[in-house]
């Protein structure tokens, strides 16, 4: 079995404090510490050359460095965490063929193992330019669900298409019967994707000039933009879907319920 190398790759972790769900839930408590401590320690984990906290706020950026990370301050006109991680990349001057990680700072329990296998999906496939997450779909619901995002890939594991809606769509299967509850076949090539990116840092150089597609505008799907422009995305796969991040205060109260059964 051929070994899987490891490249060299940075973490950055982009972490806003206002947030419109969820007002400042990086520094929320979960089991003793600020939920982006805990995604902190676990980027620390990945073995990643650098690990970076970006934010434009002083308290994030003040307890960032009380629980030692480093921090980069950036601009507080940035509409997605895209956008900081490309100012943060400009500042560090990375190489254009360095990998970037982009972590979320709300995931705190996300799977090292999908850090490390988007970085190899990546650093194998020289055509792309970046590369992200996405699991098996086992239920027919999820597959109808619009809050769920589809992608389908082609031969080489890129993707073809992200959406909200049901795709492909199976002509005759779905025409005669439109039931939207079960499982799926096994073979059903619509995979669910997993919101985690990793870019080569001359892709994050461009990023400011690559305008919103018509079909990110209608979609609200970022990723779409990389597509339109013609940006190859390469697709590694997870044996499954991750623990869901905290983007409400109920995610947090099950991430808590989560950790004290752990302890028990």
């Amino acid at each position: 079995m051929t070994t899987q190398i490891l490249p060299d790759f940075h973490i950055v972790i982009p972490a806003r404090y206002a947030s419109q769900r969820f007002p400042q839930k990086l520094m929320a408590d979960l089991g003793g510490k600020p939920v982006l401590r805990w995604v902190y320690e676990l980027a620390l984990k990945a073995g990643a050359k650098s690990v970076t906290i970006a934010t434009d706020h002083k308290i994030i950026e003040e307890a960032a460095i009380a629980f030692g990370a480093p921090v980069v301050m950036t601009r507080d006109d940035h509409e997605n965490g895209t956008e900081r991680l490309a100012e943060v990349a400009a500042k560090m001057a990375w190489l254009g063929d360095e990998i970037v990680v982009n972590v979320q700072g709300d995931e705190p329990f996300l799977p090292v193992s999908l850090i490390h296998s988007s970085v190899i999906a990546l650093n194998q496939d020289k055509e792309a330019e970046m590369a992200t997450v996405a699991c098996a779909i086992d239920k027919a619901e999820d597959f109808f669900n619009p809050n769920v995002v589809k992608v389908v890939c082609d031969e080489k594991q890129r993707a073809l298409y992200f959406s909200r809606s049901p795709m492909p769509w199976d002509r005759d299967g779905f025409a005669s019967n439109l039931e939207r509850t079960g499982s799926l076949p096994a073979d059903f090539p619509a995979l669910r994707h997993i919101g985690l990116y990793v870019y080569r840092a001359s892709l994050l150089a461009r990023y400011a000039d690559l305008p919103m597609s018509p079909l990110e505008r209608w979609e609200k799907l970022e990723q779409l933009r990389f597509l339109h422009q013609g940006i190859k995305v390469q697709v590694a796969m997870a044996d499954g879907l991750p623990t869901h991040g905290v983007d409400t205060p109920e995610d947090l109260e099950k991430l808590r319920h989560q950790l004290s059964l752990n302890c028990m």
